[in-house]
């Protein structure tokens, strides 16, 4: 199954690149998903963050995800069919 089809939920989440540069190689456990919003728990910090401003990998996987494109429901993502980039 693709990375983009699964719950990241409970899953490590680094971000690579962003508008802002402050939130460029930050990682974290992925605690809950909105349509708009990704939250991380770093140590003990709950960091929101909105999808559509970084880019980022899951599980150390190779694919890297822009937020923009994932932009829906975590519900509605899971059984969207995405184009190959």
């Amino acid at each position: 199954m693709e990375i983009y089809n699964q719950s990241w939920i409970g899953r490590s989440m680094t971000i690579t690149s962003s508008t802002d540069s402050t939130l460029a190689g930050r990682q974290g456990i992925v605690i809950d998903e909105t349509r708009n919003t990704v939250v991380l728990l770093e140590g003990e910090h709950r960091v929101v963050l909105n999808k559509a401003s970084i880019t980022f990998t899951v599980d150390n996987s190779d694919v890297v995800i822009q937020g923009a494109v994932v932009g829906q429901r975590p519900e509605d993502r899971i059984h969207r069919t995405y184009r190959k980039a």
